[in-house]
């Protein structure tokens, strides 16, 4: 047992660590601008540590980190309110949908804070959070199906 949870463990860290290179190449290596946020690295812990939780499968992942940030956007460009009543709301608003909506993914309940501290555009949307969250999920298939031979999604 201990050998399999360092074998394991070694196995995330490592794939870890290659998806954040990639997106930190593509973020400071390239003109494509940024690939790299905070809760991407919480992602990588329950998709590749923990592939068989519900909140570690595609839709959840995708529609949990694309829904808060579209929440974050819509609250910081059409809520006249100062940061420290905007922040919590958007917050608080972005979790109720993904848990209404059945793609709760924890990490990406930071989104809306980083959106509204970023002061990001809807281009923000497109990349880091769509192409991140794609690449974030492509390492997760591979590491999952072809490499842990496990049935991913499930």
């Amino acid at each position: 047992m201990i050998k399999k949870n360092i074998t394991k463990s070694i196995i995330v860290g490592l794939f870890s660590s290659i998806t954040l290179g990639v997106l930190t190449l593509l973020t400071y290596k390239t003109e494509f601008g940024v690939f790299l946020i905070t809760s991407f690295g919480s992602s990588m812990v329950l998709l590749y540590g923990y592939p068989d939780s519900p909140f570690s499968q595609p839709k959840n992942i995708f529609f949990g980190h694309m829904l808060v940030s579209v929440v974050g956007i819509i609250f910081s460009h059409f809520v006249p309110l100062p940061i420290y009543l905007l922040i919590p709301l958007a917050t608080g608003f972005g979790i109720t949908l993904m848990i209404l909506l059945n793609v709760v993914h924890p990490p990406a309940g930071a989104n809306a804070i980083i959106v509204i501290m970023g002061g990001v555009s809807v281009n923000y949307l497109v990349n880091p959070m769509l192409i991140g969250t794609l690449i974030i999920l492509f390492f997760g298939v591979i590491l999952n199906r072809l490499i842990l031979k496990k049935k991913y999604p499930l």
